[in-house]
């Protein structure tokens, strides 16, 4: 039973590890680096407004979500390229899904903070 135990700590260690290892691999990205610096500016820019805790709450959710995607879109990308070099109809469909994703959440993003200031400041 104890060895057992022991053996899911060290699946989620490794589990863990590999997580991390992805995060610096990712960060290679200019994608990543941009939507980081993106992110960090608007989550700074969230913690001084005086915005009601949920609307902090879906605004730092919304910046989560499309740091996920653009993980994900990295990932596709790194995936396709590696199965070829060559073009394809197919390759460019992945490449230009995931990106279309990618656009969404930032679309999102922006709908979310536009409509978060509005509020604020009572324009409607």
């Amino acid at each position: 039973m104890m060895k057992k135990k022991l053996q899911e700590v060290g699946k989620i260690k490794n589990a863990t590890l590999y997580s991390f290892n992805g995060i610096k691999l990712a960060s290679s990205e200019r994608a990543i680096r941009q939507l980081l610096i993106l992110h960090i500016i608007l989550i700074a820019i969230m913690i001084f407004m005086p915005f009601d805790i949920a609307v902090k709450m879906v605004l730092l959710m919304a910046s989560f979500i499309s740091m996920i995607v653009e993980l994900f879109n990295t990932a596709i990308e790194a995936a396709v390229d590696y199965t070829s070099t060559e073009y394809h109809i197919l390759a460019k469909r992945a490449k230009d899904v995931a990106s279309a994703a990618q656009m969404t959440a930032l679309i999102l993003l922006a709908i979310l903070w536009i409509l978060a200031l509005i509020d604020y400041w009572h324009f409607i």
